[in-house]
């Protein structure tokens, strides 16, 4: 029997191969995950520099082959762009980017664009075409991924100056799919994306040439998260170990307060009596050390919680803006609950209850999910927020019925590192601390629904009475004065505009 040949592959022909766990399972799939994937990288270039985006996106049918489109996709941003040395990195190196630091942002493993590409040049194998702008001076590159090596393979580079001031980059490339099928989910990706990001203009043209317009409503946005460093919470061996290796700090107590977020020397020393632990030098510490430490740290319950600066929720009033402006609803709740943490990683849960207008009642209560304000679009009865919406919420307690009522339920996670179960990002686990969460904020504007509707629905039955007196009260007390041989009938009139005022009065409060 011959021995089994061992080999060593890149990450770019790992992905090659494994491509469905990005979520480019199938041509309809794979047309709706490249879109998502580039305006996602779009939005977060902008929002990153404080920039209000302006985002252009054009799908174009190139050619038709049986069942099969062959599609241009060109996305256009005013982000923060990119040097033109790191433009073929940037584009042609799977896992190269600049995703990995702690700090919440759409874009988890800085692979979804670059997945996008690699799909597109193992479907058409033609080349990624990137437009990069200062400002002044525009590079324009032809690329592909060199798989094997996972390095990229430059074509053609082009410098000119810019004809007008422009600061961005432009993506093009082909790629097969199916737009056809794939169009109503796009559409409502940028309709759910103008909710979570109502300061954004989303400019998108189909290949019939019909363009779609999400205007920005509001010219304010998030506070920008901060870079933060690791919680005690979140560490495991290997990442302590690396810690440790890169560290150029001395001892044990200068290492816990120097590299982890919310540990001071005072914090550091507590912790350290708590474990009669002495406070060593790095350069000593054996393997079976920094298993005790890590094992230590991860348990002991004193430390503060995850900074929430790192994160970046819409907050009440930003929510609220982006789901009137997209469905107009008769009311709308919105909270954004206290930061938490799960793992030693912090997030916050923001959920919102919308009400008639433009949300239709026959298609029972529809549920809108967001994760770092990426709509969520596919696999919805396998996320926490489908599980807290219909397993475990009592509508019936607050008068609704999930099936009959115009009623819309938003649910939107920020957090550093979102529970995601697929690399595909389309469906969150179901920690027990995220759940909570989003258990008692939707209890809370549940009840803010209850009473709008409970007030509604009084002011309703006064309606009738106040009606009721206009139209037979004056009747009644002409009859009484007749009965009463009185020659002068009361003026009932003033009596009812007092009874109106009071009406529209509690209306509007």
């Amino acid at each position: 029997m011959s021995m089994a040949e061992f080999i060593e592959i890149s990450p770019a022909d790992f992905f090659y191969r494994n491509r469905d766990i990005a979520g480019f399972t199938n041509p309809v799939r794979s047309t709706y995950m490249a879109v998502r994937e580039l305006v996602e990288n779009s939005l977060d270039a902008c929002e990153e520099v404080g920039t209000l985006p302006d985002i252009y996106v054009r799908v174009k049918v190139v050619r038709r082959e049986e069942e099969r489109e062959i599609i241009e996709l060109t996305v256009s941003d005013n982000g923060r762009g990119i040097p033109p040395d790191m433009v073929p990195n940037a584009f042609g190196q799977i896992l190269f980017g600049s995703k990995y630091v702690l700090k919440q942002s759409r874009g988890t493993f800085g692979l979804g664009g670059k997945m996008a590409y690699l799909y597109g040049q193992i479907t058409t194998n033609e080349p990624l075409r990137v437009v990069a702008g200062d400002g002044e001076r525009g590079s324009e590159f032809r690329l592909m991924i060199d798989i094997s090596e996972n390095k990229p393979k430059v074509f053609s580079r082009k410098d000119f100056k810019l004809k007008r001031k422009w600061r961005g980059v432009q993506v093009s490339f082909l790629f097969e799919g199916n737009y056809t099928r794939a169009a109503p989910k796009i559409i409502d990706y940028f309709s759910q994306t103008a909710m979570v990001a109502p300061y954004a203009n989303l400019t998108f043209v189909d290949p019939s040439g019909q363009l779609y317009r999400f205007a920005r409503s509001t010219t304010k946005m998030p506070k920008p998260p901060k870079v933060t460093r690791p919680h005690p919470h979140g560490l495991d061996v290997e990442m302590l170990g690396r810690m440790i290796a890169a560290s150029k700090r001395r001892d044990l107590v200068s290492f816990l307060s120097g590299q982890f977020e919310r540990v001071g020397r005072k914090t550091a020393k507590k912790f350290m009596k708590a474990f009669s632990m002495s406070n060593s030098k790095l350069k000593d510490l054996t393997h079976k050390d920094v298993v005790s430490l890590a094992r230590n740290l991860v348990s002991y319950k004193e430390f503060l919680p995850p900074d929430p600066s790192s994160l970046s929720p819409l907050g009440e009033d930003l929510f609220k803006e982006g789901i009137e402006k997209e469905l107009s609803p008769e009311f709308t709740a919105v909270e954004t609950r206290k930061p938490s943490a799960y793992s030693g990683h912090p997030f916050i849960v923001e959920v919102a209850i919308a009400y008639g207008g433009g949300i239709p009642a026959s298609s029972g209560m529809s549920l809108y999910r967001f994760a770092n304000r990426i709509p969520l679009l596919y696999d919805e009865s396998a996320d926490v927020s489908w599980k807290v919406v219909h397993e475990e919420m009592n509508w019936r307690r607050y008068s609704l019925s999930p099936d009959a009522d115009p009623v819309a339920v938003f649910v939107h996670i920020c957090s550093t590192k979102i529970p995601y179960k697929t690399v595909g990002k389309e469906y969150i686990a179901d920690r027990p601390e995220i759940e909570h969460e989003i258990l008692n904020g939707l209890r809370n504007v549940a009840r803010d629904l209850f009473l709008y509707l409970s007030k509604r629905r009084r002011i309703g039955v006064q309606k009738k009475r106040v009606d009721m007196f206009e139209k037979y009260l004056p009747v009644i007390v002409e009859y009484a004065a007749k009965a009463a041989k009185s020659k002068q009938v009361p003026d009932v009139r003033v009596l009812l505009r007092k009874a109106k005022r009071g009406l529209a009065e509690e209306e509007r409060s």
